[in-house]
């Protein structure tokens, strides 16, 4: 079903009712990515990107979960030293729905000395905070029992409120460690020990900037997948990327971001944890026979334009076993 930009070119809007509608009424969502240099100048409410904030609205997804890992095949594919970046593995807990993405009032305006201003408002209610909370304590519970929740609460109201109700929340999960950090010296540890976070929660705009760093670790945002889920519905399954309209047509794009969506589709939205192994078994060996795209390449690697076709042949042998 169309969205994004594909869909202004076939509807004349980002999000036609009858895709939100089939959305709705599906098991899972697989999503590719959206954008394009041919809708930049349109107005905001005809960008591709206003589709995609619109179907996550319409889903009420509002938890975005966004692993980023340094495979051992790719640990020389990070921009940190090797000993840095060897064995993280953390999980991104990303408040999608609420914050200064869709908090009004916003728009344009004019100032007394008649300057022209653009105003957003960052906005949070506690149901808001509490449902992304037991999401990030439910998920830290079911990986290493250490939550890490990421604010600005030295400054903004919003985050306030946001750190009161996260550390409310800790009473009921006396198993999961609960610590504290500001934003900017989150962005900083990130990349001084990345190793010390096992799960970050953290609010809209702050968790998009923070796993887009997070997919750096691992060599490159091509490799990340992501899943967003709600209270009920289907869950969207996407690669955090956008859709690299630099290098459109030019078989250089990675798609294992992609692929790993489809994974977490069937482990998180399908429940079927085997055939979701056998794919993420498949990238693994497929990574093993030193297949990269380019921006993964290094010496010694063989570098691939159509990476799919070396997972399908993977895949096959694994289902074949």
């Amino acid at each position: 079903m169309p969205v994004g930009g594909a869909a202004l070119d076939l509807t004349g809007v980002p999000l036609p009712e009858e895709t939100l509608s089939v959305a709705k009424q599906s098991d899972a969502i697989l999503l590719g990515a959206i954008g394009g240099y041919k809708w930049d100048a349109n107005e905001k409410h005809l960008k591709p990107e206003t589709g995609l904030l619109q179907l996550r609205e319409g889903l009420g997804v509002f938890a975005n979960l966004r692993p980023a890992t340094v495979l051992p095949q790719l640990i020389d594919s990070s921009t940190l030293k090797r000993e840095v970046a060897q064995g993280v593995d953390l999980m991104v807990v990303r408040e999608l729905t609420g914050g200064i993405y869709f908090g009004k009032p916003r728009g344009f305006g004019k100032n007394e000395n008649g300057d022209e201003i653009g105003f957003n408002t960052e906005v949070y209610a506690t149901y808001e905070i509490d449902r992304i909370a037991r999401v990030a304590f439910e998920t830290a519970r079911k990986r290493r029992g250490k939550l890490c929740s990421v604010d600005k609460a030295n400054v903004l109201e919003a985050s306030m409120l946001w750190r009161k109700r996260v550390t409310m929340m800790a009473s009921e999960y006396p198993d999961v460690e609960l610590t504290h950090m500001y934003v900017d010296n989150a962005a900083m540890q990130l990349i001084r020990d990345p190793k010390q976070f096992d799960t970050i929660v953290t609010n809209n705009i702050f968790g998009d900037i923070l796993s887009d760093e997070a997919s750096m670790l691992t060599g490159s945002i091509g490799m990340l997948p992501s899943a967003s889920i709600g209270d009920s519905g289907p869950g969207l399954y996407e690669p955090i990327h956008g859709s690299a309209p630099d290098i459109a047509g030019q078989d250089k794009a990675n798609p294992l971001a992609t692929v790993l969506s489809v994974a977490m589709l069937l482990k998180y939205g399908l429940q079927e944890e085997a055939a979701a192994k056998r794919i993420e078994n498949a990238v693994l060996e497929t990574l093993d026979k030193g297949f990269r795209t380019g921006d993964l390449f290094s010496t010694g690697m063989v570098l691939v334009k159509i990476m799919l076709h070396s997972l399908v042949v993977r895949l096959d042998l694994l289902c074949a076993c």
